[in-house]
């Protein structure tokens, strides 16, 4: 696009952000659903900001830099509005519930709706518009078995969370830790260059001294929305549930995430438009890994230093309904993917599946549908069983095991779509 048209694009994304930010100074406080609205809105405008400031940003950053950046930045949003509930848990239990409560709305957004979104879209471009590519389901890379295996190891821990009872200090250092572990791992890839599109890459194209203080202002500007609007919106939708008689744990757990995933999953679709869905699922595959990692490892942290107990964030009875429902639906993610293909089918069942417990949330449908998860990812973990050596190599490969070696070129185990 045009340079007046990127510039024009960003200007309206900080516009809409101002309000959310003089009222914030002025310490004025909103209606319920007005105050939801104004700074719900800001916070979806700092995540347009800050996927372009990171994308952009690619193009002066060395690899691992570029990565840590890219992996923190396109959730910071969720983590803002996430990390408050767990603070303010610290000092008013009331507010434990809502930290789970966005989180796990978050995580099962991104693989029930954002997923299938992509397959659809992918699978149409290729149809309708000549685009290449599957024209019944999207093909990964190689390279993107390291997301998958990282993913499988994380979900693999968080059955053991709800045993425990709490969000413990040790799981901010098992997760953190894989986190950390995922990072280095991606590092020692050789990383294909992605071209940019839309806003990020008519800004990229600037002269170098202008492309960095873009950068710099974008990021600013998207920092000081986020401080400035994350609380308020926390509190604006806890009371506007209570307002609207909403059960104010489902209102958080779903509004939230909407606000600060949409983007995301908008320039993913993007990608997939242009037949190139393998980039859009696989920046909405390492969203789901952060999210399912760094995101929960930040949680204890943010309950103690909230006045909470060392021990960790307390989980109740509904939370870990949430919580196995999640990891559940995680797992059959993880085996749908084993192979680097999702088909249409597959996208379809995610929906489903999603669709019943989020329009019938009782207790009976949550334990029904994360046992319908477990049986699902039981079988096609056992029926795409030969997939595991490679995945397992994709952890911490050596010679011609790396993504993009000679043994990491094939689709799949016997090189078949299933």
């Amino acid at each position: 696009m045009s340079n007046r048209t990127a510039l024009l694009r960003v200007g309206i994304a900080v516009a809409v952000a101002v309000p959310a930010v003089a009222l914030r100074l002025s310490g004025r406080h909103l209606p319920a659903l007005v105050g939801m609205a104004v700074f719900g809105i800001a916070v979806l405008s700092a995540v347009a900001l800050l996927m372009w400031a990171s994308e952009i940003a690619r193009v002066d950053l060395p690899g691992n830099l570029a990565l840590a950046l890219l992996a923190l930045v396109a959730v910071l949003p969720e983590y803002a509005i996430d990390i408050y509930f767990a603070y303010v848990a610290g000092s008013d239990p009331a507010y434990s519930a809502f930290a789970l409560a966005n989180m796990t709305g978050a995580n099962r957004l991104l693989i029930g709706v954002a997923w299938p979104l992509l397959v659809f879209f992918a699978i149409w471009a290729v149809r309708r518009r000549g685009q290449p590519g599957d024209r019944n389901g999207v093909r990964l890379a190689p390279h993107r078995r390291t997301e998958t295996v990282y993913l499988l190891i994380a979900t693999v821990y968080a059955l053991v969370i709800p045993i425990t009872g709490r969000l413990a200090w040790y799981d901010s250092i098992v997760l953190g830790g894989l986190f950390a572990l995922y990072l280095s791992r991606i590092g020692r890839t050789a990383q294909t260059e992605e071209a940019l599109v839309g806003v990020a890459a008519t800004l990229a194209g600037q002269p170098t001294v202008r492309r960095r203080t873009t950068v710099i202002v974008l990021f600013v500007a998207a920092a000081v929305v986020v401080l400035s609007a994350a609380e308020p919106f926390g509190k604006s939708l806890v009371e506007a549930g209570s307002a609207l008689g909403i059960d104010e744990f489902l209102l958080v757990q779903w509004l939230a995430p909407v606000a600060s995933e949409a983007p995301e999953v908008i320039v993913a679709v993007a990608f997939a438009l242009r037949g190139r869905a393998d980039d859009g699922l696989g920046a909405l595959l390492a969203a789901k890994l952060n999210q399912w990692t760094l995101l929960i490892a930040c949680l204890p942290l943010a309950f103690y230093l909230g006045g909470g107990e060392f021990d960790g964030l307390p989980l109740d009875a509904r939370q870990t309904e949430e919580l196995y429902l999640t990891t559940a639906q995680t797992l059959l993610g993880v085996a749908i993917l084993m192979n680097l293909r999702i088909s249409r089918l597959e996208a379809a069942l995610l929906f489903v599946l999603f669709a019943v417990q989020f329009a019938i949330p009782t207790q009976t449908v949550r334990y029904l549908v994360a046992i319908a998860y477990a049986a699902l990812a039981l079988v096609l973990l056992v029926h795409r069983r030969r997939e595991l050596p490679a995945l397992t190599r994709a952890a911490w490969p050596t010679g011609d095991s790396r993504p993009g070696g000679p043994r990491a070129t094939g689709t799949s185990g016997n090189g078949q779509d299933r």
